[in-house]
């Protein structure tokens, strides 16, 4: 059952035609991307689409990608590879059944197999969440900062336990989201995996929700190697690579496939990903050896209570992230999760440099036990948080104690994003469900409140007549960036101009939420503001010019006001932007999928996906709920055949195939 909205409402009698109708779902809505993304994942995209993409390719088959991939589809049961099947199968019956929706360049990808959907989740999960500074596929994961809520029944208007889920991320190729529900026999879950995953990867049911953050986690480490012969240094003697070689097609402009052969070679640490004047460098990657996520995911989303739900993540499948739960017995919880290499010595400014490699001292071969891991249930605050912040101010006042962890495993820092996340909670004590909706989405400049009223007195002091006007504009803001914010833009360009040395108080634990505060140098500071009063007056042609009429929301055939911005000054709706040629900035990442959630005898839940639930070209969900997100709307969760049948786009019943099993 297919909403106004897009978003297909999977009902099945196995969990095969479940997952066969998962499949054909995705590729409806992102047929294109998928396949485009399938491709890269075999390590084959340039004998798909040309050289250009070639660079990729060697760094995927350096890695072993397919390999693994071989590796991970054998270690399932035999259950999981019927699902992975399943899925594939979908996926190949919808391009069959509708060949004209699937665009010419793509195709040579089909048919889809089970391997391709492991390589992709591998890709996306090990080689660009916990490795991708490694990888080129990784450079655009730049601007990341997700926010996460879960609020216990004693903070609540209702006395139900609610829960806030608001992944950021970019809003182009494999971290696009796509929303569900999916209904079989004890399974009725909704939410959101990325494009071409097999499993919802933050959701909910009827008696528990869960959402993640990306943690501050060190799973990837790269080992400087010193070349020597044929080999290199390692405890005191020579030790060889293993080598082998690959053949490799790459498509010529005329259509024509040549070969290029490269050869691979290993450290004990793992693939060597670089050489340059007698030194290499290594990469090694943590969780490549738990090959049971989607089995994981899957009984996450089936299960009932905070017991059941805790059994199945001290699996620890997924190689990162924070979990944040919150269920309808009025349970929440907050697990810094993951993967964490059990590191030999060192700190975390240590492990996240380059390593030396010529040792086994600094060779990690195994990772945190379950109960290692930062965890908190139901605390006395009753409430947890994570704005991509340390586990230690996952609630305020802190309970974690960063001297019972090993040193290696977080720092200790709180970033002005997550003060104001956690400001907002411990500001109401009742909360309701109108309240969580509308401090989902404050666009607030916390920052603002720890050097604006300095600034100003700055101006008074040492400032030059021509910036007065300024510091006018920046008195009368209401330091915000909603769409009509007046000096929002103002601020932005002169705060850009400023480091963490420029703040006269630095971050402390023992005031999380009043540090970093105050200006180092005011003088300074006043002469900076009248250089960015030059460039916006330049370039805007006023210094009053609302927030909404500079950052827009360019995507699809949409151009609207935007509201919220930049991680880096403490705005909670966080937006990453991207100058375009008239000056302007668009949107390229931040607010993505989002739900707020209550937990009562009734299931009550709202979300949004900024951009839409569809990417194929002609979709007309492509784009389609950007008006809602500039409204600062949330749209009704449908879960019931009721409510799903009173806003029906279209009823499919799928003539599911059972192809082959593996």
């Amino acid at each position: 059952l297919w909403d106004v909205w897009g978003v297909p409402h999977i009902f099945a009698d196995t969990n095969e035609e479940l997952y066969f109708a998962f499949g054909w779902a995705q590729l409806h809505n992102h047929g294109d991307l998928i396949l485009r993304l399938y491709g890269e994942a075999r390590g084959r995209a340039a004998e798909y689409w040309g050289e250009s993409l070639l660079e990729q390719d060697v760094a995927f088959q350096t890695a072993g990608l397919p390999e693994i991939a071989s590796i991970w589809l054998q270690a399932q049961s035999r259950e999981v590879q019927g699902w992975l099947q399943s899925f594939s199968d979908g996926m190949n019956a919808y391009a069959e059944a509708h060949p004209e929706e699937i665009s010419e360049d793509v195709r040579s990808v089909l048919p889809i197999r089970p391997k391709d959907v492991l390589s992709h989740a591998i890709r996306v999960l090990h080689f660009t969440f916990v490795g991708g500074s490694a990888f080129r596929s990784g450079h655009a994961w730049t601007q990341r900062g997700s926010n996460a809520w879960a609020i216990s029944p004693s903070r609540t208007a209702s006395g139900n336990s609610m829960l806030l889920l608001n992944p950021h991320l970019p809003w182009s190729g494999f971290f696009l989201w796509m929303e569900s529900q999916l209904s079989a026999p004890g399974l009725n879950a909704s939410g959101a995996t990325l494009v071409g995953m097999p499993f919802l990867a933050i959701g909910f049911n009827n008696h528990l929700g869960w959402t993640h953050t990306v943690n501050t986690f060190d799973g990837m480490d790269l080992y400087e190697l010193t070349l020597e012969g044929e080999g290199y240094q390692w405890d005191g003697a020579v030790r060889e690579f293993d080598r082998s070689a690959k053949k490799l097609r790459i498509r010529q402009p005329d259509g024509t496939l040549s070969e290029r052969e490269i050869w691979i070679e290993h450290s004990v640490h793992g693939p060597v990903i670089a050489r340059k004047e007698g030194k290499a460098l290594a990469l090694r990657v943590v969780g490549l050896d738990q090959p049971h996520l989607i089995k994981q995911y899957w009984d996450m989303s089936r299960a009932q209570n905070l017991e059941q739900f805790e059994s199945i993540v001290s699996r620890l499948q997924m190689p990162m992230f924070n979990t944040i739960y919150a269920d309808r017995d009025g349970h929440i919880m907050y697990l810094y999760g993951g993967r964490v290499p059990r590191r030999p010595k060192g700190d975390w400014n240590f492990w996240r440099g380059i390593i030396p490699g010529h040792t086994s001292e600094t060779l990690w071969t195994e990772t945190l036990d379950y109960d290692e891991l930062p965890r908190l249930v139901d605390p006395e605050t009753g409430w947890v948080q994570n704005a991509n912040d340390s586990p230690w101010t996952s609630t305020i006042p802190q309970v974690l104690n960063p001297s019972e962890f090993p040193v290696y495993l977080a720092p200790n820092v709180m970033p002005f994003r997550p003060q104001r996340s956690a400001r907002m909670l411990i500001e109401d004590a009742q909360i309701s469900f109108e309240d969580l909706v509308r401090y989902k989405h404050s666009t607030h400049v916390e920052s603002a409140d720890r050097v604006l009223d300095d600034l100003l007195a700055a101006v008074t002091e040492h400032g030059a007549e021509e910036v007065q006007e300024a510091a006018e504009v920046l008195a009368q803001w209401d330091r915000k960036t909603d769409a009509g914010s007046k000096g929002a833009v103002l601020f932005t360009v002169w705060a850009g101009k400023l480091g963490w040395e420029d703040l006269a108080v630095p971050w402390s634990a023992e005031a999380p939420l009043t540090t970093p505060d105050g200006l180092a140098n005011p003088m300074e500071a006043a002469k900076q503001l009248e250089a960015a009063a030059r460039e916006v007056e330049q370039k805007y042609g006023r210094l009053d010019i609302p927030w909404g009429e500079v950052v827009r929301l360019r995507y699809a055939d949409k151009d609207l006001p935007a509201n919220g911005g930049p991680s880096d000054w403490g705005i909670f709706r966080q937006l990453a932007i991207a100058e375009d040629e008239d000056g302007k900035f668009r949107v390229v990442a931040g607010e993505s999928y989002y739900a707020v959630v209550e937990f009562g005898p009734e299931l009550r839940a709202e979300a949004l996906l900024s951009y839409g639930n569809a990417t194929q070209p002609g979709s007309p969900h492509h784009g389609d709920q950007l008006e809602l997100f500039a409204k600062k709307q949330l749209r009704p969760v449908w879960r019931t055949r009721q409510e799903i049948e009173a806003n029906l786009e279209k009823r499919e019943t799928l003539p599911y195939t059972n192809s082959s099993r593996p």
